[in-house]
């Protein structure tokens, strides 16, 4: 047995036992919090190790190897040192000495390479910087320094207390977003992702620019429970950005399309990238009045890329998916084919209804897609086995059932599914876990300095009493600071540093959140540091500045939508009451009139006049008036009627 495989079969065994361990507090309840966070974080850095070894597949690997140990032995050893004592240091209070400050050193320093292996080098750099700023603030001059700290006392706070490194965002992780993760895993691994694939061609692929609705479609229904933008963009981009290719859409567009629609899923109930269990701690709110107020933006954003993408395919004459391609309502519609969706969603739903917990409820879910995967083995027919050719047109659900007809028996496959289930739960468990206790410690320093509430102070003061200008300058400040990292971490720091000025300018605390959370999230698709376009972009085999491009012009209406939070503040308070249909119907109208703009709809055939005219109904529809809100939607019909009856004359 290799090196490597040993490495990649302990993983898988510590995998196994990580994921009994999230499964086990699901279904059994958590242990005492510093207890639960910290054999979680031991899981993860063992794991994250062993996966992600340092030289790989180079000349100093066996150094790497030598310095992964001993960095593994000393970081485990902390954490399983706070499992230990932790009514110690909850009860008690203990004053850090060089034993604790050595752990806490070497965790920090091991979660931060982990960090960068996983992430990227952008986060731990942050992650440093505030690190500096804590220990040399006392000699900024101004309102920016603080009085300082030694490193004894900032080991008290990371180490010997809950809201350092075992704080809230590990507390989260390693209970909620961690049996999430897992649930996502095991319903696309049970065939529902094949499914959500084929309705996704079965609903739109009739229809003109099929293939670049399908992509949204099958984005958004993917993204909905993998909770990774750039997941998304690699996992269904591989089948809908080849698809559009070989019906001659431009690269670009191709690209641009996935990558938007993808970042839609972190904006989407119910995982929302996990973001919105954070949201629900931070605020001091139920997850299901967070999912709740996503709901109409999330459905604003899908409708808008869907609407651009329709008016750009009739203005590009782009081509419809050929029939042969298109899966039957027969084949898609079966007990088979929906029986694992409907029941892991069943599973959770009856779990949320029945008043247990999210976990819990999350855990009902991921018994659900197990049963309706064997469900769907059961009915399967047999079917002898084949191989699959490498250059098959077939769909993203007949290369699925190639690969299982290649398996002796039902419990091999089950075996299969179930182990790629948890092997790919158990790697989104390593970059959240590793990520989460990175930006725990982040959002800890920021507390003990207080710089969070001096940056909000200084907003404040620069926006003077302009809510609208305010809001501007933290939207700006929100994509530069989520440029290059993963948005879970963004919407935290963001949400420490710069939500509060939102609240202090009079917006509610939900409105703020959900504000910078846009913004943050928004970062995947802005330019330069656009990791959702860079992975679009290679699939697509363009160059990354052109996909850019035409994503910012697809995606253009999201930069707008977090403003309606602040002019339409029922926009997030659901219900059936006037103020929420009001701002449903100026969302929509917003949202035609922006795509109809960046889509390039032709009213008159003057390109300045036409635009005007997009801009002007957008901006009425954006005005809390009833009077302005009936004048855009009279406008919106009419000049509607007047580009569709150009494209089609110019369609002949």
């Amino acid at each position: 047995m290799t090196k490597t495989t040993f490495r990649m079969r302990f993983a898988s065994v510590l995998t196994l036992f990580l994921a009994l361990f999230i499964l086990g507090t699901a279904a059994f309840g958590a242990q005492e919090a510093l207890v639960q966070r910290s054999i979680f974080l031991a899981f993860v850095i063992a794991i994250a190790f062993l996966r992600f070894p340092l030289f790989a597949q180079s000349r100093l690997a066996p150094l790497g190897n030598i310095i992964d140990f001993v960095l593994a032995v000393i970081a485990i050893g902390s954490c399983l040192w706070v499992t230990v004592n932790t009514d110690e240091i909850m009860n008690t209070l203990p004053l850090a000495e060089e034993p604790e400050v050595f752990m806490t050193v070497v965790l920090v320093i091991t979660l931060l390479e982990l960090a960068r292996r996983t992430i990227g080098l952008i986060f731990p750099i942050l992650v440093v910087i505030g690190l500096v700023y804590a220990f040399f603030g006392q000699y900024i001059p101004g309102s920016l320094g603080h009085r300082g700290f030694d490193i004894y006392y900032i080991t008290e706070v990371l180490l010997l207390s809950d809201i350092g490194i075992w704080g809230t965002l590990l507390g989260v992780a390693s209970t909620i977003i961690a049996v999430f993760v897992l649930f996502g895993a095991f319903l696309l691994h049970s065939g529902g992702g094949a499914t959500f694939m084929d309705l996704a061609i079965r609903i739109s692929g009739r229809s003109v620019g099929g293939a670049a609705k399908i992509s949204t479609i099958a984005s958004g229904l993917f993204g909905m429970v993998s909770g990774s933008a750039v997941g998304n963009v690699a996992t269904t981009g591989a089948f809908t950005i080849p698809l559009m290719k070989r019906l001659r859409y431009p690269s670009a567009l191709a690209g641009a399309v996935e990558a938007v629609a993808s970042t839609g899923g972190q904006l989407a109930p119910p995982i929302m990238g996990a973001a919105a269990f954070i949201m629900a701690e931070i605020i001091g709110t139920s997850y299901l009045s967070i999912a709740a107020a996503a709901t109409l933006p999330a459905l604003l954003f899908y409708f808008g890329v869907f609407a651009t993408v329709h008016i750009t395919a009739q203005q590009e004459q782009l081509g419809m998916v050929p029939e042969d391609q298109i899966p039957s309502w027969g084949s898609v519609i079966t007990i088979q084919r929906l029986a694992p969706i409907v029941l892991s969603f069943g599973g959770l739903t009856y779990g949320i209804l029945m008043g247990r917990s999210l976990p819990t409820s999350a855990f009902y879910g991921i018994v659900g897609a197990v049963v309706g995967m064997l469900v769907a083995m059961l009915l399967a027919p047999k079917q002898a086995p084949q191989e699959k050719p490498a250059d098959s047109d077939l769909s993203f659900q007949e290369f699925s059932d190639l690969e299982d007809e290649t398996k002796e028996n039902a419990a091999a496959v089950l075996f299969t599914r179930l182990r790629s289930a948890l092997d790919e739960g158990a790697t989104g468990l390593i970059i959240v876990g590793v990520l989460l206790a990175g930006a725990q410690i982040l959002v800890s320093l920021i507390n003990t300095t207080g710089i969070g509430i001096t940056l909000s102070s200084l907003i404040v003061s620069g926006g003077g009493d302009s809510l609208l200008l305010v809001s501007l300058i933290v939207a700006v400040i929100c994509m530069i600071l989520g440029m290059g990292i993963p948005t879970t971490a963004a919407y935290v720091l963001v949400a420490a540093t710069l939500a509060p000025a939102l609240v202090s300018a009079g917006l509610k605390p939900i409105s703020a959140h959900m504000f910078v959370f846009y913004y943050a999230t928004l970062s995947v698709i802005t330019p330069p540091v656009c990791v959702g376009v860079f992975v679009a972009a290679g699939i697509a085999g363009e160059k990354w500045g052109r996909v850019a491009k035409r994503a910012v012009m697809l995606g253009a209406v999201t930069y707008v939508i977090p403003f309606l939070f602040i002019l339409y503040p029922n926009m997030l308070n659901p219900g059936i009451n006037a103020g929420y249909i009001e701002a449903a119907i100026s969302g929509i109208i917003f949202v035609l009139a922006f795509a109809h703009l960046f889509g390039g709809a032709k009213i008159t055939g003057r390109k300045y006049v036409d635009m005007a005219l997009w801009v002007l109904i957008s901006v009425l529809a954006t005005i809390p008036s009833l009077i302005t809100l009936g004048i855009a939607a009279v406008s919106m019909f009419i000049t509607q009627r007047l580009a569709k009856r150009r494209a089609a004359a110019l369609a002949l």
